[in-house]
This record gives C-alpha cells, structure tokens and sequence, in this order.
C-alpha cells in the first residue's frame, strides 16, 4: 500500500495569479535550543541574513539553507532509504556549522580547533562527509526533532521548500560566531524576546518565522517542545490568501499547532521584497 502524501505536498498554482509553480528548491532549517535554569524560557540561535542576500535580506532567522546533492549522497552512503528526510537532515547540520560554527547531533572530538578547522573547509568547498571521515565523527540524525515544513504560494524567482528541525545545545560554552558571508550578526533568545524585538523594529522576521517563534513562544524547555512536536505530525504549510473584510489576510491551517494564523498582508514581511 502507497503512504499518503498529500499533508507534504508542495503548492501547484501561485495563489495570486493561479499559474504553475515553479519546482521548489529543498532546504533545510535548525531550531537550536539551550535550556535555561528555574524556568526561563530556552533561548534559540538566530542569525541576522546580510541584506545583499536574494532571499531574506536583512531578516533574522534560524540557522539553514538549500540542501546540496552530496547531502543527499551521504543519506544514500549512511544507509538511510529516505534520503529526502535524511539529507536534509545532514544539511541542516551542515548548514549549522557553515553559519555558526556550533556542531550539533555530532559524535565525536567536537574541541573548538577541530570545529574551527570543519568549518573552514565547509567554506573552502569541503563535503561533510570527507570532513566526518577526516575527523572520526559520526552524526547522530535521530537527534533531530521534526518540527514543521514550509512552501510558499508565490511564485517568486526562488521557492524553497524548507523542513525545520529542533535540537538541544547544551554545552553553553561554546561560542557561536558569525560566518560574516551570507549573516552579518548573530544572537541568543528566546523566542518571546526576538518576537518584541521585531515589534520595535529592532529586528526584521519575515512570515514563517514570526509564525514559528509564536509557536515556539509557549514552551519553557526543549522537552516541552518534543513532546508538543510529537502532537503536530509534521505537515506542509502553504498560507493562503483570504478577504477579511476590506483587508487580505495571509493565512496558514488551524489545528497544526500554531496559535496565530493570520495576518494582514500589509504588515507581512516576505522573503522577497512585495
């Protein structure tokens, strides 16, 4: 019997003009967590995107970006069937490294000069999985908590397809630093924090990321979120459009998980300029 699908599927017709979508580019997104005592909110890793970038420019958001073949390759090498799931798995772990210099889900002799080191050749056009052979880790995908899964409806000149995943970072020793290419600041927060921050303009979020950091907003631990997580089967988000009123609203389902749903297009940020 085939699985069903259809709650992952990408969005066919751009909701504004009803014309074929283009194919989306798979990404991959971290939501890194770090537990806080006497129960503080857990900060989450932000990265500020520079504003030369296509997509986001300018904009705060978690740690991530497109998922490249070899990711796929490496799944296929690890043994993993669902090398869609597993790849974009091995890229949001990448993509942590190349981002913030904080490896996660990795076993193995994690000391700063050995990150240091992966991270430089990242950069340099180094493949994890020669970087792994190199320095004996061994990544621990399971680790990984799905969280959620966004397609925009706009056919925009780039559509990602991005699965976001969760996960605890409890060595609160080492130093995240910014990789001074794609993000110009990164910061600590929690998700409640980063919400205000954007209310007073301190910071630019675009659509998806104001939704999941009010999602984000109701938990105090990472284990809270997990078990939150295990509730809300991941399914595709795709906002649509609805007159309410006089005003259009950009809109995402009920029931998901999500406590805000909506908001006036005319206060929503996109990752393209409208």
């Amino acid at each position: 019997m085939t699985e069903k699908t259809d709650h992952l599927k990408a969005p066919e017709t751009d909701a504004l003009t009803g014309k074929p979508m283009p194919k989306p580019i798979p990404a991959s997104t971290l939501i890194i967590f770090r537990d806080q005592a006497d129960g503080v909110a857990p900060d989450l890793l932000m990265v500020e995107r520079s504003s030369k970038m296509a997509f986001a420019a300018g904009a705060a958001v978690f740690p991530g970006g497109r998922i490249d073949d070899a990711d796929f390759d490496y799944a296929r090498t690890l043994g993993h069937d669902d090398a869609d799931e597993f790849g974009a798995r091995i890229a949001a772990i990448r993509e942590s490294i190349e981002e913030t210099g904080i490896a996660v889900a990795v076993d193995g002799d994690l000391a700063a000069k050995r990150v240091i080191e992966a991270r430089a050749a990242l950069h340099d056009g180094t493949i994890l999985s020669d970087i792994c052979n190199q320095m004996d880790w061994h990544l621990e995908l399971d680790k990984l908590v799905p969280f959620t899964r966004w397609c925009p409806p706009f056919a925009e000149k780039r559509v990602f397809d991005t699965r976001f995943y969760m996960i605890s970072h409890d060595d609160h020793g080492a130093e995240a630093t910014v990789d001074e290419t794609e993000n110009y600041n990164l910061f600590w927060g929690s998700a409640q924090t980063v919400l205000e921050r954007a209310d007073a303009g301190k910071v630019k979020i675009i659509f998806p990321t104001k939704r999941n950091l009010e999602r984000l907003a109701q938990f105090q631990s990472f284990d809270e979120a997990t078990q939150h997580a295990a509730k809300y089967p991941v399914t595709m988000v795709s906002p649509t459009l609805e007159k309410r009123g006089e005003t259009m609203h950009l809109c995402i389902p009920e029931g998901i998980g999500y406590p805000v749903t909506s908001e006036a297009m005319d206060a929503v940020q996109r990752g393209f300029s409208k």
